[in-house]
């Protein structure tokens, strides 16, 4: 493989050396530099890119740039250039000036905004087929929002660009190569740019990963099955413990006490906002393996529908993503993204896979996953097609999953491991997602940073154990 060889007129952008501002309380240098919007027209449009930079502590043993991303699709809003001071207190920052990044049209790069549309249809984790037609409208909505704010500009707002953009903050920064840090989305895009610039990645580290041939629609909806699957073990642990909750003596019989107790406040006049938060907190804590015997005592109090009750349970409890009502435009870059790959155009697709979603797998809201989004509704065509993920002329590197990730299915992380021949690091038995450095995991920590400080892979895949046990509650 290749690099991607640059279009002509590019060498400006390589050339260009940022000017570093001073340090500021966190560590942090923060600077600016420029992109193209389109790089198939580098004398056209440009975008600016914020970035972040924490030096190497010991200059001396100084072996180049780490350069991080994590969130998305796209990237989150303005945490990019924040990432180096969440790394500050791993030994990484040692040895690597440890560069941050706000990916084009978020945070403190060059805006891709969207207009905030008004949304019909209340969030429900089970909502009824009378709903279905008003979810898909609130779609259409959405995008059409997020064409009238970003018009021609949003096609260019992909992954493939964002691996572009960051190798011109290689460039400018004066590397022959990065090196590689990448959390959810920012898995993704480092294996994307290792697939488009393999001469130019070194060392590379992929936490809580995205399936490499999945679809955008498909990676979301794999939340649905995630959120079972923990479901399903919290369930089975439960029925070991029927003296302690009185929820069943098998897991089949535990389930059917939560569905008894989501019915009981599905009951209750306009109980669908509780109801949702009930699914909500089924998916979460069945995650958060410390939260087990929590998560019974809720199940067994709410079989009655005390609304009182629900709502002490559920008090934290949050809908993801919450609906945007202030002002009258938002961060477009997620809608953009998306769009990259494509989507069922038949509605009737989605309805279906709603109404199974609603019956197998409605915790955590993930019929939300399985709902139209903008992409069925794209209202432009990609220039081009997503890259095929494969590795050709740089180092295997790690991956790192947990079993239980509700966010990032684990497949997805096995999946991309065996792909790129890179060693799987799988956390056993937890719902973590984004483990090394934020997860107090010594042995994944350990693991990550020996090779990422000194080379060493493991030398077979590894299996750690989680931080989080459950509960000590004997059978």
């Amino acid at each position: 493989m290749t690099t991607e060889p640059p279009p002509p007129g590019q060498s400006e952008f390589h050339s260009q050396e940022p000017v570093w501002s001073g340090a500021t309380e966190d560590g942090l240098e923060y600077a600016t530099i420029t992109v193209p919007l389109n790089y198939a027209d580098p004398g056209g449009e440009k975008l600016s890119i914020a970035l972040s930079r924490k030096k190497a502590t010991d200059p001396a043993r100084r072996r180049g740039i780490l350069l991080t991303l994590n969130g998305g699709p796209g990237g989150y809003f303005g945490l990019g250039t924040r990432f180096p001071a969440a790394l500050a207190h791993t030994r990484l920052t040692e040895r690597y000036d440890v560069i941050g990044f706000d990916p084009r049209g978020t945070g403190g790069s060059t805006p891709l905004l969207a207009e905030i549309t008004p949304v019909q249809a209340k969030p429900d984790s089970r909502p009824p087929d009378g709903l279905l037609v008003t979810i898909a409208e609130d779609a259409r909505a959405r995008e059409q929002g997020a064409h009238r704010a970003g018009g021609p500009q949003r096609p260019h707002f992909s992954t493939r660009n964002v691996v572009r953009d960051m190798d011109v903050i290689r460039a400018a920064l004066g590397e022959d190569k990065i090196n590689y840090l990448g959390y959810t989305y920012g898995t993704y895009a480092g294996a994307v740019y290792g697939a488009l610039f393999p001469d130019r990645l070194d060392r590379n580290v992929l936490d809580s990963c995205v399936h490499p041939d999945w679809s955008w629609r498909e990676q979301l909806m794999a939340q649905g099955p995630a959120n079972r699957a923990n479901l399903d073990k919290w369930a089975e642990w439960v029925a070991g413990r029927s003296g302690h909750f009185s929820l069943g003596d098998s897991a089949a019989a535990v389930l059917a006490t939560v569905e008894e107790a989501v019915a009981a406040l599905g009951a209750q006049p306009e109980s669908t906002g509780l109801r949702t938060l009930l699914d909500c907190a089924l998916a979460s804590r069945s995650a958060d393996r410390a939260r087990w015997e929590e998560l019974g005592r809720l199940v067994a109090d709410l079989r009655t529908g005390d609304k009182g009750l629900a709502e002490k349970w559920l008090a934290d409890e949050r809908i993801w993503p919450p609906t945007e009502t202030e002002g009258a435009t938002r961060c477009g870059v997620l809608d953009a993204v998306i769009a990259e790959k494509d989507w069922p155009t038949d509605l009737e697709t989605y309805y279906a896979d709603m109404r199974e979603y609603r019956e197998k797998y409605p915790y955590g809201n993930c019929v939300m996953r399985a709902q139209p989004f903008s992409g069925a509704f794209r209202t432009f065509t990609p220039p081009e097609r997503p890259v095929t993920l494969r590795r050709e002329g740089y180092p295997a590197g790690l991956v790192v999953h947990a079993d239980g990730d509700p966010i990032d299915y684990y497949p997805g992380g096995a999946a991309l491991a065996e792909r790129l021949g890179h060693r799987l690091i799988t956390v056993e038995d937890s719902g973590q997602h984004e483990i090394y450095a934020f997860r107090g995991n010594a042995a994944v920590d350990e693991l990550v940073e020996r090779y990422l400080l000194d080379g060493e892979l493991p030398a077979a895949d590894t299996v750690c154990a989680s931080t989080v046990p459950r509960p000590s509650l004997p059978v």
